[in-house]
């Protein structure tokens, strides 16, 4: 067996003694570099069972990365703690999951590459008021604006539950945040962030990319999942800086041109939970990881 860590992988819902399906090509190259693989019980973690969870994780793995389905930064912690009771430890640590994978953590670091934001934290379920709303989005100003909780937006509704023509129509602004908030439900994660709209370049949709670092290098450059048809090649060299000022070891930045050329980052996510594209990526991103999971967290 290789001492180069090992990795934690989502298992098939069917077949738990199995990899996920949809992380096949990992568990094929892994397997292939005679890397230790433990399986996690993603429904399980997602529940409350950590300990469920990691019951097919071999004892004593050592530092691991997981690749898997998105989970809440709580459940992650848990996963952290069921995995110590086994031997093993996650290279990726709670805090820098949570800093990585929510807005608030990693905003500041890319503050002057992003658009300006506000957010407040909130319960899942409750239905702001206007008042909220307004104190909410007063450093804002007027203009249009998007709206999203921590991690994710809804843009597929787009004027329903994502899209504020003008923030100074606290009415409009308000029927936004509510219904997004009401859309995700249970799944709210976090609390409602507002951010400065920013016209992109792109025919339909903006034209992104998705950028995988490992220890503040660039190992990928790759079209983003909703438009995988769409590659661009962006400028860098205004993201970098941010990236290594957030610190985080494994971080995907998903990037697009302004209307007036520049290159923004339009998301910030935990590598781990990103998906990675086809052609040659997963050997790319795994060898970087491999190579990375030998040096101290």
């Amino acid at each position: 067996m290789s001492d180069d860590g090992g990795f934690l992988l989502c298992c098939d819902p069917l077949e738990p003694r199995a990899a996920d399906p949809h992380f096949g090509r990992e568990a094929t190259a892994l397997a292939a570099r005679d890397v230790a693989v433990g399986l996690v019980d993603h429904d399980a973690l997602v529940s409350g069972d950590a300990h469920a969870a990691v019951r097919r994780v071999p004892r004593d793995l050592g530092r691991c990365w997981y690749r898997g389905w998105m989970v809440p930064a709580t459940a992650y912690e848990r996963l952290s703690g069921a995995l110590a009771g086994r031997g093993a430890e996650l290279v990726v640590p709670p805090p820098r999951f949570r800093a990585a994978h929510e807005l608030p953590g990693w905003y500041e670091a890319f503050a002057e590459v992003t658009p300006e934001s506000v957010w407040s934290t909130w319960e899942a379920g409750r239905v702001p008021a206007p008042d909220d709303v307004a104190r909410l989005v007063a450093p804002l100003g007027g203009g249009p604006g998007v709206v999203k909780d921590y991690v994710k937006s809804r843009k597929h509704e787009w004027r329903e539950a994502c899209f504020v023509p003008d923030l100074a129509d606290s009415g409009r602004a308000t029927a936004v945040i509510a219904r997004m908030v009401e859309l995700q439900g249970t799944d709210l994660a976090g609390g409602i962030v507002v951010r400065r709209f920013e016209e992109l370049l792109g025919e339909g949709r903006p034209a992104e990319a998705r950028v995988w670092w490992v220890d503040g290098e660039p190992v990928l450059v790759g079209p983003h999942p909703d438009t995988p048809e769409v590659h661009v090649a962006p400028d860098l060299s205004q993201v970098l800086p941010a990236v290594l000022r957030l610190g985080c070891r494994f971080v995907t930045t998903d990037v697009a041109q302004r209307s007036d050329g520049t290159w923004r980052v339009v998301e910030v996510g935990d590598g781990q939970v990103s998906d990675l594209p086809a052609d040659g990526a997963v050997e790319k991103v795994l060898g970087a990881l491999l190579e990375a999971a030998k040096l101290p967290v």
